[in-house]
């Protein structure tokens, strides 16, 4: 192998150690008992997307999703890692196809390595509902399982390319992934943020454009995830005012998938932001 490609993949294998072990970390400081009320000191809004602060979630349904993805994750890095220090016995083709992402984003710098992931997860994977792919409303999948599916909805594609950017040298501390709903609908979508040169902006599986987080006025930030886990926008007090919502969901769905609260559907969008809130915390 090349001297460039030998020190390609090491530095690939280190960064899925990194996930792996963060992830190992991040599952062991949550499974210490917690308030469920609690949250954690806010980060500054400065240091986050759309100009707002955030608290932790330190309970609650999306935390548990979360860190049930993570372990998925981290299972999927020692794959990664060993299709990356021998392409030629991978037995994973989902796993080479994301590395070729990887490979390729690595490669460029700033806007263009976000724009080269964002553009190859939205062409590498087909819109699907989870009520089409699983007969489930709600189920988050890990990157390589959404791969050999070749089909997801908008949470799958987040997902892919937050762990695809982190693997490919964008820093943690630059990446979310953002759960935000449409003002004018009430839909919820899930979406990542990604910081260059300062700026955040938004990688969309709706589209090839990113567009600064200051451009996404129609949208109200719910909750972001991050290296740190779960956090949730604190919203400024214009927030509350009543807002339109799509038909009303009925009452027995809810009840039925309370633990699983689903993005990216009409259908499963919860009656209320308090609602929302009480399943997150």
């Amino acid at each position: 192998m090349p001297a460039f490609k030998t020190a390609r993949a090491g530095a690939i294998a280190t960064a899925f150690a990194t996930i792996l072990l963060s992830a190992d970390a991040h599952a062991a400081a949550h499974a210490l008992p917690e308030n469920p009320t609690a949250t954690e000191p806010s980060t500054p809004a400065h240091d986050e997307p759309f100009g707002l602060s955030t608290s932790a979630l330190t309970d609650g349904p999306l935390r548990a999703k979360w860190l049930a993805v993570e372990k998925a994750i981290a299972l999927e890095a020692d794959v990664i890692a060993a299709c990356t220090g021998d392409r030629e016995h991978c037995a994973s083709q989902p796993a080479l196809r994301f590395l070729d992402i990887v490979n390729t984003a690595a490669a460029r710098e700033g806007l263009a390595r976000l724009g080269e992931v964002n553009r190859a997860i939205n062409l590498a994977i087909r819109p699907v509902s989870d009520r089409a792919q699983y007969g489930i409303e709600d189920h988050w999948s890990s990157p390589l399982a959404t791969l050999a599916s070749g089909a997801g909805d908008c949470e799958d594609y987040a997902i892919a390319k937050l762990v695809a950017l982190r693997a490919a040298g964008v820093p943690e501390k630059d990446l979310r992934l953002v759960i935000i709903r449409e003002n004018a609908t009430g839909d919820d979508h899930a979406v990542v943020a990604a910081r260059s040169g300062g700026h955040w902006r938004v990688l969309d599986n709706r589209t090839f454009l990113m567009v600064e987080d200051s451009g996404f006025g129609k949208y109200r930030p719910l909750f972001a995830i991050d290296a740190e886990g779960t956090k949730r926008f604190e919203q400024p007090i214009f927030a509350n005012v009543a807002q339109p919502r799509p038909a009303e969901t009925a009452k027995s769905d809810l009840i039925a998938d309370a633990d699983t609260p689903a993005v990216g559907s009409n259908s499963t969008t919860l009656a209320s932001d308090e609602f929302w809130m009480t399943l997150a915390m």
